[in-house]
């Protein structure tokens, strides 16, 4: 049904060698204050299919990639390490439009805005503005939204809820709101958080402002409003998505912010004019509860809501006129913040709100039914003493039929995920790092990973870093 690494003898990696090597053993073509370029990528096939990735869940919007062919065999064990560069707080992932990759983080109290050559890393421009924040729990005080690209700009929501627009070749900037000023937004438990979503010229946010406005649609060319969507429920941590639903476009939202009581759910509404036409509560009674799973649409107007505060998971079916019934619950499927995906009818995620006990799941989403749910681990070695890794709660992306999946230890794991079970292809240690909880991005055959904190064994900082997953 299974195998481990271990079963396999070909993923029993010393963590040593795979950690320690790619970054003391590689050496610099190039070393800046903060970039070291180790190589360059190898040529693109003649047949490949490449895509840009323009937000946080890639083209499709969905942790799915079309890109093709990449790389088969792991030379040596691991994907071959272009570039890095450090980089300061914040769990955003970058944006990559053709020769342009956008990353956003917070360094010595700005939030930076950064264009760098996604081929070398090399600078292109950077944008920059004071930012005053504190996480309450301790967290990263950085930026947790991604950049959003779309026709020759970019947008930028920081964690405080500045909302700026940039010219994507220059840098230059084109409007910005501070919707915090605007809409009295609180600071909610981890800052402001959701990614927006551009539908045609409207920017759709998870606004939550302090007097009921839910939802909010933005001129995407000069930042005035365009519409409020009043509810009570405030600004979650999960993105609005776009589906086509009996042959309406409509825009989807798992809202729920701090409150007492703890209140929130799915708003389904038109984007063009933010007109309401579903709510369903769907919110843990706990008021420490932060949702952050995207609602996903399967189709034929079925919706799937999640999160991991007791709620747990819910499949909708949405009618012709846009009423709606639940289809079947289960509080045991609850998961934190990473996006799952759907393949041949069937569900694949990782269900858990902590570390420890976080299982990737496999459920046909029809019916329910959970067909397995446990975790997934192996063994390496570290000098000379074994010890047991899982992918805890990793981020799960698509690609040529496999599931690339990335720990929150920095483990890259290639996988085979059925409904009969998982095999593990390869792996990998990238880094051994906590809050690794960035999806990576996969654009032009090159693989983006984001090291969120210090390497605990390397001692580097947090890192941006390129790899080469280009096939022949």
């Amino acid at each position: 049904m299974k195998k481990s690494l271990e079963s396999k003898n070909a993923c029993a990696v010393k963590l040593f060698f795979y950690v320690l090597l790619p970054v003391l053993g590689s050496v610099p073509l190039c070393s800046g204050e903060r970039l070291v370029q180790f190589s360059v990528p190898s040529p693109l096939s003649t047949r490949a299919v490449t895509s840009d990735w323009p937000r946080f869940n890639g083209p499709g919007d969905d942790a799915k990639s079309i890109e093709s062919p990449l790389l088969e065999e792991w030379p040596e064990g691991a994907p071959r390490l272009l570039w890095s560069l450090d980089k300061g707080y914040g769990y955003a992932s970058p944006a990559v439009c053709k020769d342009i990759l956008v990353l956003f983080h917070r360094r010595d109290g700005k939030e930076i805005v950064e264009a760098r050559n996604p081929l070398s890393g090399s600078p292109v421009w950077e944008y920059s503005y004071p930012v005053e924040y504190r996480d309450r729990y301790g967290y990263s005080a950085g930026p947790r939204a991604s950049p959003v690209i779309r026709g020759g700009q970019v947008y930028i929501h920081g964690v405080t809820a500045w909302l700026t627009c940039l010219e994507l070749e220059t840098g230059k900037l084109v409007w910005k709101r501070d919707l915090t000023k605007d809409y009295q937004i609180p600071r909610y438990f981890f800052g402001k958080g959701s990614n927006p979503i551009i539908f045609g010229n409207v920017l759709i946010l998870n606004l939550g402002g302090g007097k009921g406005q839910c939802m909010a649609g933005f001129n995407r060319m000069t930042g005035e409003t365009i519409w409020i969507l009043e509810d009570e429920w405030g600004a979650s941590y999960s993105s609005p998505t776009l589906a086509t639903i009996h042959g309406r476009t409509v825009c989807l939202a798992l809202t729920g912010g701090e409150s007492k009581p703890a209140t929130g759910g799915l708003l389904i509404f038109d984007p063009v004019n933010g007109k309401r036409l579903v709510r369903f509560p769907w919110r843990s009674r706990k008021y420490e509860s932060a949702t952050a799973c995207p609602p996903i649409h399967l189709g034929d107007g079925y919706v799937f809501l999640s999160e991991c505060y007791d709620k747990g998971s819910v499949v909708l079916k949405i009618a012709q006129d846009f009423s709606h019934e639940k289809i079947w619950e289960n509080q045991k499927i609850g998961i934190h913040w990473m996006t799952p995906i759907e393949k041949d009818g069937y569900l694949y995620g990782v269900s858990g709100r902590h570390q420890q006990g976080a299982e990737v799941f496999c459920l046909e989403w029809k019916s329910g039914k959970v067909m397995w749910k446990e975790p997934i681990g192996w063994q390496a070695e570290i000098g000379g003493r074994q010890i047991n890794l899982q992918l805890f709660r990793a981020s799960m992306l698509w690609a040529e039929d496999r599931f690339l999946c990335l720990s929150e230890f920095g483990s890259l794991v290639r996988a085979e995920f059925s409904s009969q079970g998982w095999e593990i292809e390869q792996c990998t240690q990238l880094f051994f790092s906590p809050e690794t909880w960035t999806l990576p991005a996969l654009s032009h055959g090159l693989l983006y990973v984001m090291q969120n904190d210090t390497d605990r064994i390397t001692g580097s900082p947090s890192r941006l870093l390129c790899y080469d997953f280009r096939g022949k």
